[in-house]
């Protein structure tokens, strides 16, 4: 399998997730997103939960149908999500708040040290061939 191929199926997997677990927000996993939604969000937890699950089903249809032109960019507002997102799981483990089998402040603290994957994962698998 050449670097293209990898690259591809990384950036496929990527916006299938993103859109997986966009339904999971409007949807099976509702109740246990809202655990990540920090206090001072000043929307209701619920209607966060459904707004960022919009946004994560259109971001992960750009990362997968997005022309090869445009997948850079999408690229770089993926791993800005990722960033954005990232306060909810600080919330998670500082409010020691289970969800997602994270019932644990070691499962909680380890998720934390997966959004830096999340996010060289959007850049590398979105980024231009050199």
């Amino acid at each position: 399998m050449n670097e293209n191929n990898i690259k591809n199926a990384a950036r496929i997997l990527l916006g299938a997730n993103l859109i997986f677990a966009g339904i999971g927000h409007l949807s099976f996993a509702r109740k246990v997103f809202q655990a990540q939604v920090p206090d001072w969000v000043p929307l209701k937890k619920d209607d966060t939960v459904v707004y960022s699950g919009i946004a994560e089903i259109a971001l992960g249809s750009a990362v997968v149908f997005a022309p090869k032109q445009y997948r850079a960019d999408v690229g770089k507002i993926a791993a800005v999500f990722f960033v954005g997102v990232f306060p909810g799981n600080i919330a998670q483990y500082t409010h020691k708040r289970s969800a997602f089998g994270l019932d644990s402040d070691t499962k909680r603290f380890l998720r934390l040290l997966f959004q830096p994957v999340l996010i060289y994962w959007a850049l590398k698998s979105t980024s231009k061939n050199t």
